[in-house]
């Protein structure tokens, strides 16, 4: 089993943990990547500004990856609900495919749908299975409580991801709790973690961090845990820009999925980056048998 790994832009920069736990879980999951250097962004910050330019930009990602006769993999939602998006589009219908095809001849790429594009979570659900993860499962949690966050690409539109239900969607929880920890049900589960609003509308981004973050508290969440680039950044990086600013001193910490099950393979913390949060999850590390 092997995959052109799709990074996501802001990973090497901000969040170089998602890298390497997600390098790392792979790995003990005998799951083959392939990093491809030609990839550009998935368009996505494009694709209310100017259509066609993310178009271009993710068929371009998918031709790449083509070419290598590689399905991709995805670390992000926002990522691969792009990439998901502009293959249906191109497999749909003959005049963007042809459109988008003459741009790309340019560099000798052809689109003809002959890959998939796979998110993190999928490739673990679909591909690998829960009963196999469960083989390789070393320790297990004993008592945290977990909030996850799917990240709103992930499931919508549904007829374009099929991921999961996009209302009451289980199988990242079923994922969560392989792990020993405990997925908490919550009333604003499916609901934008604000990130889209970031640099456009900092209060109101925050209001809908904030607005999620008590939703989980009260719901008994001591953690949340994300599977999404963006999701991450909002609940680690913005959360604490966001307590700084507004006077509040009670965090609720942001866990990458491949740092929980990375530590219940019994991977390394140092390896699985797991003080490269910018709040602290180390407390988690406690709770492992």
């Amino acid at each position: 089993m092997q995959f052109a790994l799709f990074r996501c832009c802001p990973t090497a920069v901000f969040i170089k943990q998602y890298e390497s736990s997600t390098d790392a879980v792979l790995t003990r999951l005998g799951v083959g990547v392939v990093d491809v250097p030609e990839f550009n962004c998935c368009g996505y910050p494009l694709k209310n500004y100017d259509f066609k330019a993310y178009l271009l930009s993710s068929a371009r990602n998918l031709c790449l990856a083509e070419k290598r006769n590689l399905n991709i993999l995805t670390l992000c939602s926002c990522c691969y609900g792009s990439l998901k998006h502009a293959d249906h589009l191109m497999r749909e219908d003959v005049s963007i495919r042809d459109d988008i095809n003459a741009a790309l001849q340019k560099e000798g790429l052809k689109y003809t749908g002959g890959i998939k594009v796979r998110h993190m979570l999928e490739l673990l659900y679909e591909d690998i299975g829960i009963d196999q993860i469960k083989e390789k499962i070393e320790k297990t949690f004993s008592g945290p409580k977990v909030a996850t966050q799917y990240g709103c690409h992930l499931l919508r539109p549904r007829q374009i991801v099929q991921f999961d239900n996009p209302e009451e969607p289980v199988k990242f929880d079923q994922l969560v709790n392989i792990t020993g920890a405990e997925s908490v049900e919550w009333s604003a589960k499916v609901k934008c973690c604000g990130a889209p609003a970031w640099g456009v509308n900092d209060d109101l981004s925050m209001d809908l961090t904030e607005q999620k973050i008590i939703n989980a508290r009260q719901s008994g969440a001591e953690y949340l845990c994300v599977a999404c680039v963006f999701c991450h950044l909002q609940f680690d990086r913005v959360q604490r820009m966001l307590c700084e600013r507004r006077n509040k001193n009670e965090y609720l910490p942001s866990i990458l999925y491949p740092q929980l099950l990375g530590l219940s393979l019994g991977i390394d913390a140092d390896t699985l980056g797991i003080d490269q949060n910018e709040l602290s999850i180390s407390g988690i590390l406690d709770c492992l048998t």
